[in-house]
C-alpha cells in the first residue's frame, strides 16, 4: 500500500506532559519517536513529511515548519496546506506509534467523496489527528484561527466530517505521560 497524497506526522508540540520533546525520545530501534514513526510510515506513502516548529530532527526528512507562532494541530494543518499545496493530507501524531497498516487501510477505504475530514473514533472517543484533511477545509480552519479557537475538535464540528469507528483503544494510545512512554517502550 503506497498512497500517492502525503502522509505528515505532526511533531510540533509543546511535549508539556511528558516533561521533554516527546518527539526527540527514543522508540524502538531508533533514536528517535519522530524517525521511528517515520519509517514505518514510509513504508505505506510516497511522501512522508514531518510537521514541527523548527528542524530539530537529525536524520534526513523534510520538515513543514508552523507559519504562525503558535502551538496548535491547527496551525500545524494550515502551515501544511500553505506549504504543500495538495488537495489531501493524511496526518497523525508523532505519538500514537501503535497506530499500523490495518487502522490507516481502514480509514483510506472508508474515505468517501464529500467529506472534507475522516478521522478514527475508538471507545475513548475521537481521534483527530489520525485521518485525512481536505483542503476544503481552510476556509473553516482560518475562520477559527481567526475567532482564537484552535481545538480540532471544533473544527471537526463544522466540517463535514466522517469518523471510522474502531473498536479498540490500543493503537491510538499516546505517549503524552513519563510512565505511558515507559510502558510503549516495553510493548514496542
Amino acid at each position: 500500500m503506497i498512497k500517492k497524497f502525503p502522509l505528515v506526522i505532526i511533531a510540533g508540540g509543546k511535549s508539556s506532559r511528558m516533561g521533554k520533546d516527546k518527539a526527540l525520545l527514543p522508540f524502538g530501534k531508533y533514536p528517535t519517536l519522530t524517525q521511528f514513526q517515520y519509517k514505518k510510515l514510509s513504508l505505506y506513502f510516497q511522501d512522508v513529511y514531518i510537521s514541527s516548529k523548527t528542524d530539530k530532527f537529525d536524520f534526513e526528512c523534510t520538515v513543514i515548519k508552523d507559519t504562525r507562532k503558535e502551538h496548535s494541530p491547527l496551525i500545524a494543518i494550515l502551515s501544511i496546506f500553505e506549504t504543500l499545496k495538495v488537495d489531501e493530507i493524511f496526518i497523525l501524531s508523532v505519538d500514537s506509534p501503535f497506530v499500523d497498516k490495518e487502522v490507516i487501510e481502514t480509514i483510506l477505504k472508508s474515505r468517501n467523496d464529500k467529506s472534507d475530514i475522516v478521522v478514527a473514533k475508538s471507545p475513548s472517543g475521537i481521534q483527530p489527528l489520525c485521518g485525512c484533511y481536505k483542503k476544503s477545509i481552510l476556509p473553516l480552519a482560518y475562520a477559527q484561527l481567526e475567532k482564537g479557537k484552535h481545538k480540532l475538535l471544533d473544527l471537526l464540528a463544522l466540517a463535514d466530517t466522517q469518523f471510522v469507528e474502531f473498536e479498540e483503544d490500543e493503537p491510538f494510545t499516546n505517549l503524552n505521560h513519563p510512565q505511558e512512554y515507559q510502558k510503549a517502550l516495553k510493548d514496542s
